[in-house]
């Protein structure tokens, strides 16, 4: 005996994951993977789970304890997570956070798609190679630093990273200190004007709809990128694409993420194309 859930049918021998967050009624995950598994015929699940920062080391070891194959972890507790899991991929250790957990024999494994998956996206989705060019990046939080790493390891030459509080900006260091990659912390108030190469916001700033950050210096052949993917034109996005710079939004980050995490879960590729038609068709809905 089977029942629906979102539109997949479930039973005793279905494999379940699911993210873990706070809140998660906005996430796009459960409809991208949902579609994926229902495309490729798999016999698994994705729920949402809603977890307090007070219940994330006991959310943890419940996934082992009820089977679970895995889960995401999204804002505010992939640091936590890092701290609370101790077997770490090398990513997720040097990032101190951990956006994928994997269950092998009830034990959980912490692991970070978030740079994997942005070298992913500035390959096939934006066309775009580091190596040698200047980025300006805004934040210091998880994101930032995955974004980071992954122009780092990608050879960048120097980057600029734009703060409110320079502090914050010591744990960003520390993921680039491997590599000759010069980096510049610079006070968010001062890069009004800047050039770069490459452009990326990695900080909440837009959200509304309506906020924007102090702009760089718009110019053909500049990439910008607003991990944001809700509103799908944030107001940095529709500035830069009317000046002539090429922008893209947050959702193929989140894409290309997710399938690096389906991918540590069931050990196959999902279809991608399939993953993107139900990100878009959510976000269609709730617009």
């Amino acid at each position: 005996m089977a029942d629906a859930i979102g539109g997949t049918q479930v039973s005793g021998a279905t494999r379940m994951v699911g993210i873990i967050g706070w809140p998660v009624e906005h996430s796009l995950s459960p409809a991208i993977h949902n579609a994926a598994f229902r495309a490729l015929g798999l016999d698994w699940v994705y729920v949402p789970m809603p977890v307090r920062a007070e219940h994330v080391s006991a959310a943890i070891a419940g996934l082992g304890a009820l089977g679970f194959a895995g889960a995401n972890v999204t804002m505010p507790h992939k640091t936590a997570t890092a701290e609370l899991i101790e077997d770490l991929s090398d990513e997720a250790r040097l990032l101190a956070a951990v956006n994928t957990i994997v269950i092998r024999d009830g034990i959980p494994r912490g692991e970070n798609t978030d740079a994997p998956g942005f070298e992913r996206f500035l390959r096939d989705d934006a066309g775009f190679d580091p190596a040698g060019r200047t980025a300006l990046v805004y934040g210091s939080g998880g994101a930032a630093r995955a974004c980071t790493l992954a122009l780092a390891r990608g050879g960048l030459d120097s980057l600029a990273l734009a703060v409110r509080d320079p502090a914050r900006a010591r744990a960003v260091l520390r993921v680039t200190e491997a590599f000759p990659t010069e980096v510049t912390v610079v006070p968010l108030g001062e890069v009004a004007g800047a050039d770069a190469d490459l452009v990326v916001n990695a900080t909440p700033i837009g959200d509304d709809g309506r906020s924007i950050l102090p702009e760089p210096r718009y110019r053909s052949g500049m990439l910008v990128v607003d991990l944001l993917y809700q509103p799908a034109a944030t107001p940095l996005f529709t500035r830069a694409r009317a000046a002539g710079a090429t922008a893209f939004g947050g959702l193929g980050l989140l894409l290309h993420q997710a399938a690096l995490s389906f991918e540590l879960w069931t050990a196959q590729r999902p279809p991608i194309d399939v993953m993107s038609a139900a990100a878009l068709a959510s976000l269609a809905e709730r617009a």
